[in-house]
């Protein structure tokens, strides 16, 4: 495994090559592969956009991302003014079901609440108002609520992993009453995430709480 210098410097490379983030306002420091992430950005879209860079470097095992948003001064939309255009957003985008969420926004930073009912629908709301101008920050509370049930969840999971790459001496899922977990271990964080949005991919899936291990 890389040593904390080699990786720092890894992370500082994968920000530079990411078009979204000027990296040149984000500071990184590494232990024992747990990257945590300092500065300031404009948008919460970069924020975002560089905690996802970050993940993306092999050796990887998690991310600390305190980077802080600060809008340029020109711009200045209200709450109200984000709120509205948060609304239109998510009545344009095709995948959130019409009128299941609900937007509130505190001083720039957008609360989503509502029902829908797969995890998809979950993250393209926080998608839809995350590139917003004047946001700040997006706390995503919709819940989900499948309109059945799956009979067996975990062998559904465990098929599904199969079909794509995974072993299953490398995966182990447990299932219980909609809530999955996943343990195991992987050796990239990318095989990590597959496997979650896999197991989110099951109907009947409430939570996915993604145990498995990069080493």
């Amino acid at each position: 495994m890389s040593d904390d210098k080699q990786l720092k410097q890894s992370v500082l490379d994968e920000l530079k090559w990411e078009p979204s983030v000027n990296a040149a306002h984000i500071g990184v420091t590494t232990k024992d592969g747990v990257v945590t992430l300092m500065g300031s950005v404009e948008t919460y879209a970069e924020k975002h956009g560089a905690e996802t860079a970050a993940l993306r470097v092999k050796d990887v095992k998690a991310v600390a991302e305190e980077i802080e948003v600060k809008l340029p001064f020109s711009v200045k939309h209200g709450d109200s003014e984000i709120a509205e255009a948060a609304v239109n957003r998510l009545a344009w985008n095709s995948s959130v079901p019409k009128d299941a969420v609900k937007v509130a926004v505190t001083k720039g930073w957008v609360t989503l609440t509502g029902d829908v009912h797969w995890h998809y629908q979950h993250d393209a709301a926080a998608e839809a108002v995350r590139t917003l101008w004047g946001v700040t920050g997006v706390s995503n509370q919709i819940a989900i609520k499948p309109q059945a049930n799956a009979g067996d969840i975990k062998s559904d999971i465990m098929v599904a992993l199969n079909r794509s790459w995974f072993t299953p001496e490398n995966i182990d899922v447990t299932a219980y009453d909609g809530k999955v977990t996943l343990t195991g271990t992987v050796e990239y964080w990318d095989e990590r995430a597959l496997a979650g949005t896999t197991a989110w991919a099951a109907p009947g899936v409430t939570s996915v709480t993604n145990d498995i291990r990069v080493h």
